[in-house]
């Protein structure tokens, strides 16, 4: 038998659907967050979990945008209240939440924020898929600068470099085209992730239509070469070469201020080389270059540090 408690979300239910029916929408949210209390009351966390996205996704595909926002946001909320763990499915439907999600309400980057700190769990930085999905959000968009940040923490190199290789072909100088791939590399290497950078490395320069043909290494450009030095140089722990690598590559590391900053903290991170005592200004010039990486977010590390500054041509 029904309970008191169960009847009145019946009832409630009945009225949301005539609002929605009519067009009344207004009316409708006004259900949604009547609902969304009653639910949390009766602690029955999936059926008000799939109330809610299914809420947001039809406000927000009505152009209810505030409305629909605010859904999201509660959608969120319960996430975290029924300590539901980051999964592909609730990942999944975020994004699309996002997506539909008008980019000029203040919301959805609010919105964004909760999100990535939901899909914290294990990971601090947010669970890369997310971020994996937001960033290619943000390319289908041409917002390249947040895409980029995303891309940062997906840890997928490969296609973070297809990103890359369009943004130079449509956007970039010829004379940059090393240059796009080496701040992408040394930056994911600073967040301590080889993987990642080895992979953008290598469908960079195996995809990239001036490169592609180039039957490197050796390559044309010496910041590629000197890239594939670098990673071998860390996959094999061989902290002399990477000192060689610099001295040999100094002129073309010089092409970006930036990146002597970033191969400071790469031989500190990777090669336990202590910064010089006359370098210590870039440990200053390298904390909060990337505060904006993932919202504010707490953190402590330098790898959460680095930002896109380059000679490159700004992204958006």
């Amino acid at each position: 038998m029904a309970t008191r408690g169960e009847r009145g979300v019946s009832r409630v239910r009945d009225k949301l659907e005539a609002s929605v029916n009519s067009g009344q929408y207004y009316e409708a949210h006004q259900m949604y967050r009547t609902l969304y209390f009653r639910y949390l009351g009766l602690n029955k966390y999936p059926d008000l979990l799939d109330l809610l996205y299914n809420g947001a996704t039809l406000l927000l595909q009505r152009d209810q945008q505030g409305s629909g926002a605010d859904l999201a946001v509660l959608l969120i909320d319960v996430l975290n209240k029924s300590e539901t763990k980051p999964c592909p499915e609730w990942i999944e439907k975020i994004a699309k939440l996002f997506e539909i999600m008008s980019p000029s309400i203040p919301e959805r980057e609010a919105f964004l924020a909760l999100s990535v700190k939901w899909s914290m769990d294990s990971n601090r930085k947010g669970h890369p898929l997310l971020h994996k999905k937001i960033a290619e959000i943000y390319w289908k968009e041409k917002k390249f600068s947040a895409a980029h940040r995303h891309f940062l923490h997906s840890s997928d190199g490969a296609t973070y470099a297809t990103m890359l290789i369009e943004l130079h072909t449509t956007q970039g100088l010829k004379s940059e085209i090393d240059l796009f791939i080496t701040q992408a590399v040394l930056q994911c290497l600073c967040l301590r992730n080889i993987q990642m950078a080895t992979d953008a490395f290598n469908k960079y320069t195996a995809s990239h239509p001036t490169i592609k043909n180039d039957k490197g290494p050796p390559y044309l450009f010496p910041l590629l070469n000197f890239l594939w030095f670098l990673l071998k140089a860390i996959e094999q722990k061989h902290t002399v070469q990477f000192k060689i690598l610099r001295n040999c590559y100094a002129i073309s590391i010089k092409r970006d201020p930036n990146y002597s900053v970033y191969l400071d903290t790469i031989g500190r991170i990777w090669f336990g080389i202590e910064i010089p005592q006359g370098n210590k200004n870039s440990n200053s010039l390298l904390g909060g270059l990337l505060n904006s990486l993932i919202g504010n977010l707490d953190t402590s590390d330098d790898e959460d540090t680095v930002e896109h500054r380059s000679t490159a041509p700004e992204l958006d």
